[in-house]
């Protein structure tokens, strides 16, 4: 176990983090941040453990799931504390589906005012945005607010 200056109880964790106890001890069970426990059962994180909780919290704002989390974390070296470079690798690749929510965002704020704002309130009948109800064929679902499949008419 590290010296004790370099550990952290789970409450300067969550103050540190910004991240609840009860999300820390929830990463924890799932494998994605680890603690040891002291001689009285409560348990003593490494400092280390803030980077891992901005690399989670930071993953999720940009949609990945925990399981995708726990998948990129698993990536890191075990024998020594994650580098800047380490982190570079892992993030290299959500460019793409960064991208990716930026469009679902620019969509959904055009739909604030192009559909909202037209008043009606229904796709179903809605002439100015879905003429015919033609996104009914792309399947259901707000098909407007998550995108339109490769088949859906145009």
């Amino acid at each position: 176990m590290p010296a004790l200056s370099d550990v952290m109880t789970i409450t300067e964790v969550a103050r540190r983090s910004g991240v609840a106890s009860s999300a820390l001890r929830f990463y924890e069970s799932r494998g994605l941040i680890a603690s040891e426990r002291a001689g009285s059962g409560h348990r003593r994180y490494p400092r280390a453990v803030l980077r891992r909780v901005a690399f989670i919290v930071f993953a999720q704002k940009i949609g990945l799931s925990l399981d995708e989390i726990a998948a990129e974390l698993a990536k890191l070296p075990q024998n020594r504390v994650p580098e800047r470079a380490d982190w570079a690798k892992l993030s290299s690749g959500w460019t793409r589906r960064v991208a990716e929510r930026i469009a679902e965002l620019e969509r959904l704020k055009a739909g604030l005012t192009q559909c909202i704002g037209c008043g009606c309130l229904t796709l179903q009948q809605c002439q100015l945005a879905n003429p015919g109800d033609s996104a009914r064929r792309a399947g259901p679902g707000p098909r407007f607010w998550i995108g339109r499949s490769r088949s859906a008419p145009r």
